[in-house]
């Protein structure tokens, strides 16, 4: 399933984010960079030690959440791993929609500035974060669209969603999204 937002692609595809041909592949990482389970395990698996050295010389403070960092990809076919922290799951009480929304706006100014043309996301903080899945699809989808729409950017940005519970929440967001948006 995908949706046009002016001159970009907004997608989703089940499977492998480590596989996929893009420009740039997001990471859930955690604050310290320091890798970890999950999204970041297979990412820092997939892409090789390097990655590891890259963050540590280049952020040695690591990333705050909703703010994000970009490396080379090391061994991935992308040109760029862009690491964002996504917020912890508190109830929705801390601000985690707007830093959530921060994760996806700040990564994609990275892609936009570093000139890719795809980037393909995971279903940030939905992991052990436990950010709940239908909420985190509805912010991260719309977040994406706003910044495209805001931006003009032309890109391509596949959400890769591991599982079908996550690819059915994305699919219903995005399909809720496209029947809300008929200015693009």
């Amino acid at each position: 399933m995908k949706i046009q937002v002016y001159n970009s692609t907004i997608q989703l595809v089940q499977g492998d984010i480590t596989k996929q041909s893009v420009d740039a592949i997001v990471n859930a990482a955690n604050s310290a960079l320091a890798g970890g389970g999950g999204v970041d395990g297979a990412i820092h698996d997939a892409a090789g030690p390097l990655i590891m050295e890259e963050t540590a010389q280049k952020y040695p403070e690591g990333c705050p959440t909703g703010e994000a960092v970009i490396t080379a990809a090391g061994d991935l076919t992308a040109k760029f791993i862009i690491h964002t922290v996504g917020p912890v799951w508190g109830g929705g009480v801390r601000g985690e929609a707007d830093l959530l929304k921060n994760a996806y706006s700040n990564s994609l100014k990275l892609a936009v500035e570093h000139h890719c043309e795809s980037v393909a996301f995971p279903a940030i903080s939905t992991g052990v974060y436990g950010y709940p899945i239908d909420l985190a699809a509805k912010q991260s989808l719309r977040s994406v669209a706003d910044f495209l729409r805001e931006h003009e950017s032309s890109l391509r940005v596949s959400f890769v969603l591991f599982d079908n519970g996550s690819f059915g929440a994305y699919s219903n967001a995005l399909e809720e999204l496209s029947k809300m948006s008929t200015d693009w």
